[in-house]
């Protein structure tokens, strides 16, 4: 449960005995070159060091270099924290810091009545308040009585601190990202030695610089203790959240699915191969397996998205496991391609970090609009096996299983992941590699027909064909997209070679439900009034409003689906206990379309397509709507 404040007088701001909250939501929102993802994401890192539980939304335009000021410019960061479990980035923010008039007007409405506006007036000038619509001043015109406020000159405070040291002014002021740092550092009780190293580090080869910044930390962390003595600002300290022993790091969806597939190569005893093109979300995957050569990675930036899938089935014809990544336009690019891997049954997972679509859609915004594309999106009978990650932290385990199922059961995998999860941050607890049973690849080493015959396209026990590294002696084959043989390969246009091949395909991939686990409720019970199901990153905002309604005596229970394609064998079964189903995603309705194609359930859509995650308060309404 996300509780900001404790009840009574005191707001986080005001009254003389603040009291511990529980957890608490912070944004910090400003134009796009002032530096708020680097000051979200430090600010992450020090909660974390302070054994918070924690999750991040990071939130910014599409655009390389928005016109500075103007109401499309703005970038914002905000993390939940607390001593509690936290699940989501939050609904509301406790505090938000606002760097210039556009970024409070953009963001004001989302903050929770009694809430702080740390507001820099050294950016309200009438240029800046006219970009941002605004008639008056908002820090004078009483506009935001319904808040607490505090707005002082950040800007110039920032130019004092850092006047020592001879920077330029548009220099100097590129400081202010420390000096507001510094203040939330201040605020909720953080140790700044973690990111004065970083500093010294990240400005190792500019030591002015690096002084500078720290200067500024300084100044921001001691304002606060000045501001404390005679204003409203308060300082809190939120206790560590009890955890199990262990390694933790804090970990975005993008690293622990790069992580991930080099676990699963290491789990398949395989080399991995990735072949990439750049797209927003998708490009830190190539940008963080890049930095992994040591453990058998190769990485290959291509000139298209064509060309980055046809290089990695290239390598998985070679014995090696290939891999791509792309979002929804990029998948579309490879839907061909993904019809090759498919005809030619050799291993590769596909990474999909959904955006807002179609077309160009929404470059920077989470949507779960690709779901349709994963599961039927190509040409011809072409199944794939198609898993979703539900958070940043699971998607090492999802990356895993991706590679397990391709390399067993010789097939493109689809992993979906999205915007929120591929950009948010959450605490890992980093696992034992000894607790994941390996799955190395076999190759075919010596013919395996009758009387000396190879058969490349005979099959096993989970209908998967035999992988041959090419140049094996003796074992000379040919694989390609036209009908085959169902065992030589060899071409065949055959009516009966085609049906054979097709139900084949088909087979081995439905065969896949029974490889993997039996779907579980994962809050409440089986059976009942109602039940929530969900897929992907809906996993948080799922889960709390579940749990709060369940708290309030509400039988409603929550399933959350990881294998998407095919679906657990006992689903239809599960969900036909409960009165009510309630399908809450990204989109128009996509998974309870197939939830309704493969079981005849009569699901409910609650459908979001903002670019932005649901609230826990969203689907607390559905639920008692539902439930009225």
């Amino acid at each position: 449960m996300v509780t900001a404040l404790a009840e009574g007088p005191d707001a986080l701001t005001g009254g003389t005995t603040p009291a511990a909250p529980e957890a608490v939501v912070v944004r910090f929102a400003g134009d796009s070159g002032d530096g708020m993802q680097l000051t979200g994401g430090q600010f992450t890192l020090s909660t974390a060091l302070a054994g918070n539980d924690l999750a991040t939304f990071p939130d910014f335009p599409a655009e390389i270099r928005a016109p500075q000021g103007t109401l499309f410019g703005v970038s914002a960061f905000q993390i939940n924290f607390g001593s509690t479990e936290i699940e989501t980035a939050g609904d509301a923010p406790d505090v938000l810091v606002a760097m210039n008039p556009a970024a409070l007007k953009t963001n004001v409405g989302q903050l929770k009545a009694g809430g702080l506006i740390i507001a820099d007036t050294g950016e309200f000038n009438k240029r800046n308040l006219e970009k941002a619509k605004y008639d008056q001043n908002p820090l004078e015109d009483g506009s935001l009585e319904k808040w607490q406020l505090l707005a002082f000159d950040i800007s110039a405070l920032t130019l004092e601190a850092v006047k020592p040291f001879g920077l330029g002014n548009k220099e100097a002021l590129r400081c202010k990202n420390m000096w507001t740092l510094g203040l939330a550092l201040w605020m909720f009780d953080r140790d700044r030695k973690p990111l004065v190293d970083w500093l010294n580090a990240k400005f190792a080869k500019a030591p002015v610089l690096a002084e500078a910044n720290i200067a500024a930390l300084n100044a921001g962390h001691a304002y606060g203790e000045t501001a404390e003595l005679a204003g409203p600002l308060k300082q809190y300290h939120i206790a560590p959240v009890e955890t199990a022993p262990g390694l933790y790091r804090t970990v975005t969806g993008a690293e622990a699915v790069s992580l991930g597939l080099v676990a699963g190569a290491q789990l398949a005893e395989l080399p991995m191969f990735f072949g990439g093109y750049p797209i927003t979300p998708a490009s830190a995957i190539l940008h963080n397996l890049a930095k992994l050569k040591e453990f058998g990675v190769t990485t290959f930036q291509a000139e298209d998205e064509i060309a980055a899938i046809a290089s990695a089935i290239g390598a998985s014809y070679a014995g090696q496991l290939g891999v791509t990544s792309s979002s929804g336009p990029g998948i579309a690019l490879k839907g061909e391609a993904m019809g090759l891997a498919i005809m030619t049954e050799l291993p590769l997972v596909i990474v999909n970090s959904q955006r807002g679509g179609p077309s160009t859609g929404l470059p920077t915004k989470t949507e779960q609009s690709d779901l349709y594309q994963a599961v039927y999106g190509r040409n011809g009978d072409a199944p794939m096996p198609v898993i979703a990650a539900r958070s940043p932290a699971d998607a090492f385990d999802c990356a895993i299983e991706a590679c397990r199922i391709a390399v067993e059961y010789m097939t493109p995998v689809m992993l979906l992941t999205d915007g929120y999860i591929g950009n948010a941050a959450e605490p890992w607890k980093v696992p034992d590699p000894a607790s994941y049973t390996p799955f190395p690849a076999k190759f075919l080493e010596e013919k395996n027909g009758p009387d000396g015959e190879l058969l490349p396209f005979a099959r096993d026990e989970k209908g998967a064909r035999p992988w041959i590294k090419p140049g094996t002696p003796g074992l000379m084959h040919r694989i390609g997209g036209i009908e085959k043989n169902p065992g030589t390969g060899n071409i065949d246009y055959s009516p009966a070679s085609h049906q054979t091949m097709t139900d084949a395909r088909k087979a081995k991939v439905d065969g896949i439900a029974h490889g993997i686990p039996q779907q579980d409720v994962t809050l409440g019970t089986e059976g009942g009034k109602l039940v929530v199901v969900g897929w992907g990153s809906t996993f948080g905002p799922i889960h709390q409003a579940v749990r709060r309604a369940r708290a309030r005596g509400l039988d409603v229970s929550h399933v959350h689906v990881r294998h998407v394609w095919p679906l657990p064998t006992n689903l239809g079964d599960l969900l036909g206990q409960y009165e009510n189903i309630l399908v809450p995603e990204m989109n128009t309705g996509q998974f309870k379309t197939v939830l309704r194609d493969q079981f005849l359930l009569d699901a409910k859509p609650l459908n979001k397509t903002s670019g932005q995650p649901f609230t826990i308060a969203e689907i607390e309404a559905a639920i008692a709507e539902v439930l009225a």
